[in-house]
């Protein structure tokens, strides 16, 4: 059995968090495909890398450029087709699943995380413009995003909420698929066919804290916090799915809403490089892992299950950091913060990228 069969046989999907031309085009993306990856995510980080570096869009851009585009419907076009192509390779999957997998995430510009109206139109718009049943429309965790997301979901649309910190997060987040879902309910509206993911990210946080462990004298801590945070909003997921108001949705029709691991890459070089796979493993659950990591995994990754965890275990490890006087509410909001200025900046960059390749590789136009 293939290693990702024995995930998926545990009720786990393993997506790759990553996306780019020659990526589909050349047939890596198909590879995968083969092997058992069942899901794409992307971020403007990740179309920032791909549009910046190398030359795989420079053809397109030189002919694009002669509709004189800006930037950003320039860029716009570059990602659609691409987000397209992955969705098209997924097809198979995302039917031959019943439309559990085979979903690809493309993300409403980070420039509306704190508008929750412009969110909802940029997310009809770009759900139309992609036109593919597969499509997960991304929207931050943030107070706008929590108003912006049932009504994204009663427009009919699946959705990727993310930048999950921490477990408050997570329970808005769920709270706002199910108000969607009843939304839908309301308007006499089936719910099959919709799918949503909630991406919490696990390895900021590691990052975020260790140092401060470690100045405190408590380096035995460092590295664990993360998988801690994860296992406690898996304990809420279990708990809000067995509530009356999920089974009385989840007698309609509705598709449960899957915990997605994000920020699954190991920063750390002191930490297994398939750290947030291994200890991450739990029926009900994405992983989505960028490329170096799933590499990794498929090596020497693990494959036995390893949530839910023992929540004594987890309460203890939670509890020691707020006897340090440690905040994680504190430190997981300034993440979600960090993490949208992030996004913004990565954008912002691969606008400025796009607008300089477009200069470069312009046709010359006769005098």
């Amino acid at each position: 059995m293939k290693k990702m069969e024995e995930l998926l046989a545990r009720g786990q999907s393993i997506w790759i968090d990553y996306i780019e031309r020659e990526f589909i085009a050349g047939g890596r993306l198909a590879g995968l495909i083969n092997q058992g990856v069942r899901g794409l995510t992307s971020n403007p980080a990740i179309f920032q890398k791909a549009i910046s570096e190398g030359s795989a869009y420079d053809a397109e851009i030189a002919a694009l450029s002669t509709r004189e585009l800006a930037a950003e419907p320039l860029y716009e076009t570059l990602a659609i087709a691409d987000i397209r192509a992955a969705a098209d390779a997924f097809r198979p999957l995302h039917e031959s699943s019943g439309g559990e997998d085979g979903y690809v995430s493309l993300e409403v510009s980070p420039e509306l995380a704190h508008e929750a109206e412009k969110s909802l139109l940029e997310a009809k718009r770009l759900a139309a413009a992609v036109d593919r049943p597969n499509l997960m429309i991304k929207i931050p965790a943030t107070p706008a995003g929590i108003i912006a997301i049932p009504r994204v979901v009663a427009a009919g649309l699946s959705v990727n909420a993310t930048l999950i910190f921490n477990s408050r997060h997570y329970h808005q987040v769920a709270e706002a698929w199910f108000t969607g879902l009843e939304l839908l309910l309301e308007q006499g509206k089936s719910l099959r066919g919709l799918a949503s993911v909630a991406s919490f990210f696990v390895s900021r946080l590691d990052t975020k804290l260790d140092p401060l462990l470690a100045s405190r004298g408590f380096p035995q801590l460092q590295g664990k916090m993360a998988l801690a945070n994860a296992a406690a909003t898996y304990e809420l997921y279990l708990a809000l799915h067995n509530s009356p108001r999920w089974l009385r949705l989840a007698e309609k029709g509705a598709r449960m809403q899957r915990l997605l691991w994000a920020s699954t890459g190991t920063k750390d070089p002191r930490y297994s490089d398939t750290l947030y796979v291994d200890d991450l493993i739990g029926a009900g659950t994405v992983n989505t892992a960028p490329p170096a990591t799933l590499q990794a995994w498929l090596d020497h990754g693990r494959t036995a299950a390893a949530l839910p965890a023992h929540p004594a275990v987890t309460a203890a490890a939670l509890s020691a950091l707020a006897e340090m006087g440690i905040s994680l509410d504190a430190v997981t909001e300034e993440l979600q913060k960090e993490g949208v200025a992030s996004f913004a900046r990565s954008f912002a960059s691969m606008l400025a990228s796009v607008s300089e390749k477009q200069k470069r590789v312009r046709p010359s136009l006769p005098s």
